[in-house]
């Protein structure tokens, strides 16, 4: 299968001060469409670096990365707004959701921003994709009506509503009870083997390991292991 995500023997350099941090560090990873990867490692390894450079939301120092087939390197910022627009969707630990919106509102928002769809259309996608998460009765309730679980069903249906090819979760547990964190993985299990949706998400949770296809750990800006989440603890056993 091929690959929707490409690192090329990539590095990230940030400036403080006089000194130059270098966050990530010859990193090479190929992630195919449909994957549910896991970038795992403790806070300050890269994990978010790297999910930021496949995010397009920073571009590599050196080095190519290539999203769904397009190396941001190349891309002016307009053009890397577009493939965020297109191709991607975001889910955060801290949710962001707008709290003067409703659930509807909140989902919907990313179709403004993408456009050419008519309002009966919107409402169709919007009331299609709340009702996967199994939100359909608080439609028109606001961000602080809802439990934190519930919080982040609305962030995973706003981040599929655009019907992304990638789907990038920065510690989607982190803010979440164990319970409530598994039926969140659950979800975005059962999304990811329904709409063949490639996700990938960096988490230091084992019990999200559990659930990934792969399992890519960076410590110190470099990929540490990367495999089945059965090879590498039989390998660390």
């Amino acid at each position: 299968m091929s690959a929707i995500v490409e690192l090329k023997q990539v590095v990230k350099d940030y400036p403080l001060g006089k000194t130059v941090v270098r966050a990530v560090r010859g990193v090479d990873i190929s992630i195919a469409k449909g994957e549910f990867t896991t970038i795992a490692g403790p806070s300050g390894s890269g994990k978010t670096t790297l999910l930021n450079l496949i995010g397009c939301v920073d571009v590599p120092t050196e080095g190519v990365v290539l999203v769904a087939g397009q190396s941001t390197r190349e891309l002016d910022d307009h053009a890397l707004t577009e493939l965020r627009l297109h191709k991607l969707g975001f889910i955060f630990q801290t949710f962001n959701l707008i709290q003067v919106l409703s659930v509807f509102q909140n989902v919907e928002f990313p179709l403004l921003l993408l456009g050419g769809m008519t309002t009966a259309e919107r409402k169709k996608r919007v009331e299609e994709i709340v009702d996967k998460v199994g939100l359909t009765p608080q439609l028109k309730q606001r961000p602080n009506e809802l439990s934190g679980g519930q919080r982040q069903r609305v962030a995973i249906a706003r981040a599929l509503v655009t019907r992304p090819h990638i789907v990038l979760a920065d510690e989607p547990t982190a803010n979440l009870d164990s319970n409530t964190g598994q039926n969140i993985i659950d979800l975005m299990k059962h999304i990811n083997s329904e709409l063949h949706t490639t996700f990938i998400f960096s988490t230091h949770d084992n019990k999200v390991m559990e659930h990934a296809d792969r399992i890519i750990q960076v410590a110190d800006g470099r990929v540490v292991k990367n495999g089945h989440h059965v090879e590498l603890h039989a390998h660390s056993a």
